[in-house]
């Protein structure tokens, strides 16, 4: 499929939620936030000002170093009374850190509303959704309340199943959207367009928009995934008769993922599995993207000289789920053994497409036309042509998505995909059964 510059048709459906619009003020703004909020801040604080302590040392005793001053009992540790100091700057931040974790965890109960609020706060969830995306991992680690749990989401509220039977409006076809990194369910809505209304109006599907934390491992999105499909299925109000997964970006790794596991890797195979008739990838990295593997690199130079090194530091900061994406890990094994962030080859295990599931790869290109520099280097500015067809040099890695369910669009971006008619009338010509 080719197309040329974007054109908007006229009123594609959207969800029924209200657009996000700029707070009036510093105070609207605040409206925003929660009572558990200031305290994954004041973590996150904390934990900043130990992370510049150590650089700091670090570049300190690579200066000393130069001129034959030893340094303390670890590498880029100084001593005597300049280590002294620095240990006294991480001491007290504990200390700080440790006294207001007590008192704001005591006072939250009196600032929480008695009922959860029925409005959807988007800045503050896009916030959330991009923290997470870069320090998901750390923050699940560290118990910190700004971590995202995964779950399913209607309308940017959790998914109530009673309330949906009562309506009437569940369909025996589901629809579960997955969004991509640092991302949410709320930006399925773009530009005025959400794929999952537009396919609910076509076709009759119910659309359920998948939230979790994309910063913690692929394999570890993919069982959870696995785990709210089963118990989805098994509450869904009607016999759900035809399941489709439409994922975006990384939620095409978690999903593949989840597929995996539901399927040869478990015994039995998730109940869910048998009813998955289709699965769409919109611009999904099945073998990486270049950005993670030049943060890798950017890492490795850092690395190389001892002024350098202690900032090295900082690019380790970067999420399990990013550094998944440098060859598109989906399995516990693809990096098992070794640490994420040194230097390797791609050792992933081959992970086909799933058997008997109708899969379907949608690819953009900022290009205006297919070339060998489009395909492997320009993409859609995230992610390579070859790598959203899942086209590998090894053989044995290419996805095998037949030639009818390939499309990809020319002069376009990444999030692009999520807003443009032309590909949400693909998908509904692909889960209708045509090409």
């Amino acid at each position: 499929m080719t197309s040329s510059s974007r054109r908007k048709s006229a009123a594609p459906p959207s969800r029924a939620v209200a657009k996000p619009q700029a707070p009036a003020s510093a105070a609207g703004a605040l409206r925003q936030l929660r009572a558990s909020d200031l305290r994954g801040v004041a973590r996150l604080a904390a934990q900043a000002t130990t992370r510049v302590s150590r650089v700091a040392e670090g570049v300190h005793q690579a200066v000393l170093g130069t001129v034959g001053l030893p340094g303390g009992a670890q590498p880029g540790q100084a001593r005597g009374l300049t280590g002294l100091v620095y240990r006294s700057i991480r001491g007290v931040t504990r200390l700080v850190d440790g006294g207001l974790q007590a008192g704001l965890a005591r006072l939250e109960p009196f600032f929480e509303p008695a009922q959860a609020s029925a409005v959807v706060h988007w800045e503050r969830e896009a916030v959330l959704a991009a923290l997470n995306g870069v320090l998901g991992d750390r923050l699940q680690r560290d118990g910190n309340p700004l971590c995202t749990h995964m779950g399913l989401f209607q309308h940017g509220l959790p998914l109530d199943l009673p309330a949906l039977a009562a309506s009437g409006a569940a369909t025996g076809k589901l629809l579960v959207l997955v969004h991509g990194l640092c991302m949410n369910d709320l930006q399925w809505l773009h530009g005025g367009h959400d794929h999952g209304a537009h396919l609910a109006q076509a076709l009759g599907y119910t659309p359920v928009y998948l939230r979790y934390n994309s910063g913690l491992h692929v394999f570890d999105n993919g069982a959870q995934l696995s785990a709210q499909l089963h118990a989805l299925v098994a509450g869904w109000p009607v016999p759900v008769t035809e399941l489709a997964l439409l994922a975006h970006s990384m939620g095409g790794l978690v999903s593949r993922s989840a597929c995996a596991q539901a399927g040869g890797l478990a015994a039995p195979p998730a109940a869910w599995l048998p009813l998955l008739r289709h699965l769409v990838f919109l611009g999904t990295p099945h073998h990486g993207a270049p950005l993670e593997r030049a943060g890798h690199w950017v890492h490795a130079l850092l690395g190389r000289s001892v002024y350098s090194r202690p900032f090295a530091r900082l690019a380790r900061l970067r999420s399990a789920g990013i550094t998944d994406l440098r060859y598109g890990h989906v399995l516990a094994s693809d990096g098992q053994g070794r640490d994420r962030f040194d230097p390797g080859p791609d050792l992933r295990t081959p992970v086909a497409l799933p058997p008997g599931v109708a899969a379907c790869a949608v690819a953009a290109t900022l290009a205006a036309q297919r070339s060998p520099m489009a395909e492997r280097l320009v993409g859609d500015g995230l992610v390579p042509l070859r790598s959203a067809l899942g086209v590998h040099d090894d053989p044995a890695r290419t996805l095998a998505f037949s030639k009818d369910r390939q499309a990809v669009f020319f002069r376009m971006g990444h999030l692009d995909l999520l807003g443009d008619v032309r590909v949400a009338r693909q998908i509904e010509r692909w889960l209708a059964g045509g090409v």
